[in-house]
Parts: structure tokens; C-alpha cells; sequence
């Protein structure tokens, strides 16, 4: 596949769009006191976030934490302690993972949850007779 100097250019010039409307990390730190990363952004703006919600960091210790190294691109973090990375764009799209890691931790959460009316289906469910048993036999329609 031979990719033509126009065509490179066009995706060059796309890309540098692209770029110069994405947010870009100029400072980040770990606030011991608030025990939080904290981002400043290109855009003015900051943002916080537990350091357990990001992927990556969930076991990280507060001194692991404390050197974090920007790329120069802006876009990436990283946690040379913990040879861990976190790009910026997928922080700021993703919540801090990715989209399995995500899914994965909503549905930690879901497990956990407690409500009147979880707590009333799981009885009504037990005095059913609980899960149906996994068939052995594939059932045919």
C-alpha cells in the first residue's frame, strides 16, 4: 500500500486541527493533603480525580504518586514509580479508563448497591427457588 505525499499531508493537517482543539496537560501533581492528582490544563481549566479511579493506580502508594512526568506532546501522563500511563484525551472521554475497566467497575458498583427494592427482589427470587441451574443441554427452539 503506497500512501501518496498528498494524502500525507491531508492527514498531517488533520491531525494538527485536531491537536490544537485538544485540552493539554501543562502541570500535574499529587495533593497529599486532598489525596488527589490534580491536571492543569492548556484550556485553563483543572481537573481532580482519586488516584483509585484511574486505571492503573488503584494500589499506587502516595510517594509512587508524587512524580508524575507530562510527555511533550501534553497528552500523556506518566507515574515512572509505577510504570504506569494515562493519557489526557481518554481522561477526559473515558472517566479514567478504559471502556472494559469502566464497565467493569459500574458493575462492581451495581453488585454492591443496596436498595429496598434489590433487597425485596432477591427474597421474592429465594423463596422461587433462587437461579434456574445451568442446563447441561442445549435447549432447542
Amino acid at each position: 500500500m503506497t500512501i501518496h505525499n498528498d494524502e500525507f499531508q491531508a492527514a498531517n493537517q488533520r491531525a494538527a486541527v485536531l491537536l490544537a482543539k485538544t485540552p493539554k496537560a501543562i502541570a500535574a501533581l499529587y495533593d497529599r493533603r486532598d489525596g488527589r492528582i490534580v491536571i492543569d490544563l492548556s484550556s485553563g481549566i483543572s481537573i481532580a480525580f482519586k488516584p483509585g479511579k484511574a486505571q492503573g493506580l488503584e494500589q499506587a502508594m502516595p510517594r509512587q504518586l508524587a512524580k508524575i512526568k507530562i510527555s511533550p506532546s501534553g497528552l500523556r501522563l506518566h507515574f515512572p514509580e509505577l510504570n504506569a500511563d494515562l493519557y489526557l484525551p481518554s481522561i477526559l472521554e473515558r472517566c479514567l479508563g478504559s471502556r472494559l475497566w469502566m464497565a467493569a467497575q459500574l458493575g462492581k458498583a451495581g453488585g454492591r448497591a443496596r436498595s429496598r427494592n434489590k433487597t425485596a427482589a432477591a427474597r421474592a427470587n429465594g423463596k422461587l427457588g433462587g437461579r434456574p441451574k445451568k442446563s447441561s443441554v442445549p435447549h432447542v427452539a
